[in-house]
C-alpha cells in the first residue's frame, strides 16, 4: 500500500535527527518530535505524513521495521505517556481498531490484547488495567457498535488538553492497527474520527 512508502522517508529524517541530537540530547525544551508540543512526529504536518502519497508497496519486512520506527517515536515519550486519560484513550483507541469493521473474531481480540499488553508504552500501566478497559469497550461495541463507538470516542476525546497525548492515542491505534501489515479502510475511518475527537489533523498522518 502507498501509506507505508512515506514512512520509509521519515525512517530516514528520525534516524539523521536522531543521530545530530547525539548525546545533547532533545535539544533545550524541545519535543523529541523537534517542532515543541504542536509539533507533528512526522515532521511539518502533511508533508511530512507518514502515510502521504507514493507508488509501490515495500515487503512485509519492511513494513515491520517501519511499525517499530512508530514504537520508537513513542518509546521517545513514553516517561510523558504515564497519565490515566492517556490510558484509557489508548484501550478506547485500540477497542475501536479491533471492531472498525463491526464485529470482533475472538482470536482478533486475543492478538490485539497481546499487542496492547506487550507493547512498551503501554507497559507503563498494568497489564489487567489495559485489558480491563479494553475488554470493555470491545464488549460494548459488540453489543451495540454505534452506542459502543460513541462511548469509545468519548473516552478519546479527554486525551486531547495535552496535544502529546492526544498525537500518542492516534499512533498506539495506528501502531496496533497496521502490526499485521494492513491499514485496512474501516481502521483508517475509526482512527479518522478519533483525530476529530482529539482535535488533531488526520492529514499529519495521512489518512
Amino acid at each position: 500500500m502507498a501509506m507505508w512508502d512515506r514512512i520509509k522517508d521519515q525512517a530516514k529524517n528520525f534516524q539523521q535527527s536522531q543521530g545530530s541530537r547525539g548525546a545533547g540530547g532533545h535539544g533545550q525544551g524541545q519535543s523529541p518530535y523537534g517542532q515543541g508540543q504542536h509539533g507533528s512526529p512526522y515532521g511539518q504536518g502533511q508533508q511530512g505524513s507518514p502515510y502521504g502519497q507514493g507508488q509501490g508497496s515495500p515487503s512485509g519486512g519492511s513494513k515491520a521495521q517501519l511499525i517499530g520506527l512508530l514504537k520508537s517515536q513513542l518509546a521517545s515519550v513514553k516517561t510523558e505517556l504515564k497519565s490515566g486519560a492517556y490510558r484509557d484513550a489508548s484501550m478506547a483507541m485500540c477497542a475501536l481498531v479491533a471492531a472498525a469493521d463491526g464485529h470482533v473474531e475472538p482470536a482478533e481480540r486475543q492478538r490485539v490484547e497481546e499487542l496492547i499488553v506487550t507493547n512498551e508504552v503501554l507497559q507503563n500501566f498494568p497489564a489487567d488495567q489495559l485489558r480491563q478497559r479494553f475488554n470493555k469497550h470491545v464488549d460494548r461495541l459488540v453489543a451495540n457498535f454505534e452506542l459502543g463507538r460513541a462511548e469509545a470516542l468519548q473516552e478519546i476525546a479527554k486525551a486531547a488538553k495535552k496535544p502529546a497525548e492526544a498525537r500518542a492515542v492516534i499512533q498506539t491505534g495506528i501502531v496496533v492497527a497496521g502490526a499485521d501489515g494492513h491499514f485496512e479502510q474501516s481502521e483508517q475511518y475509526v482512527v479518522r474520527e478519533a483525530c476529530a475527537a482529539l482535535g488533531v489533523p488526520p492529514a499529519e498522518f495521512g489518512i
